[in-house]
């Protein structure tokens, strides 16, 4: 792992192996940004979630971080939550 643990992805991901959803059951989204008040996705990232191959998903979650350090001053201490089904999104 070079990022971060696999515990919390929000701090980095392993290398290899399945990329996991950033959903984390919150799902409201902002009408400002358009990014979901949980996972920091865009409709479009969270409808092509389970389409993407494993490089586009880390793709997806470098993004995340960034929108997310973006918006909060210390992105640990963010609220998680996203309320689409973390399995298929």
């Amino acid at each position: 792992m070079s990022q971060g643990s696999a515990a919390d992805p929000w701090q980095g991901l392993p290398d290899a192996g399945p990329v996991p959803s950033p959903c984390d059951d919150v799902c409201t989204m902002d009408a400002g940004s358009g990014y979901c008040l949980g996972c920091e996705r865009t409709l479009d990232e969270i409808a092509a979630w389970s389409r993407l191959d494993d490089g586009a998903k880390r793709a997806v979650w470098v993004e995340l971080r960034r929108r997310r350090a973006a918006r909060f001053d210390d992105p640990a201490a963010a609220p998680t939550g996203c309320g689409c089904a973390a399995g298929d999104a």
